[in-house]
């Protein structure tokens, strides 16, 4: 049984990754099919219990749950220490953490 388990949830990230590729490719031309897609994906997600990887999560709004295509449906900003990305369609924003990479000082002696 758990073998099962364990194949169903490696199938399930399998194709929620190649529906996030699929989004990719037809963001430009077909938006509306790449919001069908994520869709798709979520729905697999919450069917087999498995979770989006960390990854694809970014990629899509966490409210309207549209494709994020960077530029077009949403906006990208830095602020102090966070990455600011507004979703376009509904106006949602999320903020993501980031840490610039630290200089190498004098060790102590």
């Amino acid at each position: 049984m758990k073998w099962k388990r364990k194949r169903m949830s490696q199938l399930a990230r399998e194709s929620m990754t190649h529906l996030f590729d699929l989004a990719e490719k037809e963001c430009v031309h077909h938006p509306e099919r790449a919001h069908r897609y994520v869709k798709i994906a979520r729905d697999i997600s919450m069917h087999t219990r498995v979770r989006i990887p960390h990854h694809l999560k970014k990629k899509f709004c966490n409210k309207c749950h549209h494709f994020l295509i960077y530029g077009r449906t949403c906006r990208v900003r830095t602020k102090s220490a966070k990455v600011v990305i507004t979703c376009l369609d509904c106006g949602n924003i999320m903020r993501v953490p980031f840490v610039r990479e630290k200089k190498v000082g004098h060790s102590k002696r």
